[in-house]
């Protein structure tokens, strides 16, 4: 994380404050209706809390309604220190994986998002050491 986040320009938390099962893979693509319906749960498995909220909010920055409707509707888990942390999480896997080309058209606007939620996280940066807790599947 304090690679993809070096432009910040402080200290970057690397320790999630809390753990979930999640999705692992939340975007629109793996979202059916007209019921509420999720595909794709190969991933699922543990990552900090908040992380499916906040890969559908970074999947949806390129459409900034879309973007404030999720922030909204997600507000409750977005707005919380575990969502801003997981939300920075998201963003720095996205930025490595736009680095190979995937999706190179969010770069901005993560790199703006990250801006917006950092500085609260910095705040409560505590420690930058590795994990000590399960990583989610890959």
């Amino acid at each position: 994380m304090p690679k993809y986040l070096a432009f910040l320009g402080g200290p970057v938390p690397t320790v999630p404050p809390a753990w979930s099962t999640a999705h692992g893979d939340l975007h629109w693509a793996n979202l059916a209706g007209p019921g509420l319906s999720i595909l794709d749960w190969e991933g699922w498995g543990t990552a900090p809390a908040g992380y499916d909220a906040a890969l559908l909010h970074a999947y949806s920055l390129a459409v900034p309604e879309i973007a404030e409707r999720v922030r909204r509707e997600l507000s409750d888990i977005l707005a919380s220190e575990a969502g801003r942390f997981a939300e920075l999480v998201v963003i720095t896997e996205l930025l490595q994986s736009a680095e190979r080309g995937d999706h190179p058209e969010l770069v901005p606007a993560l790199r703006e998002r990250a801006g917006e939620v950092s500085s609260p996280a910095r705040c409560k940066a505590g420690p930058t050491s590795s994990r000590t807790e399960p990583r989610r599947p890959a």
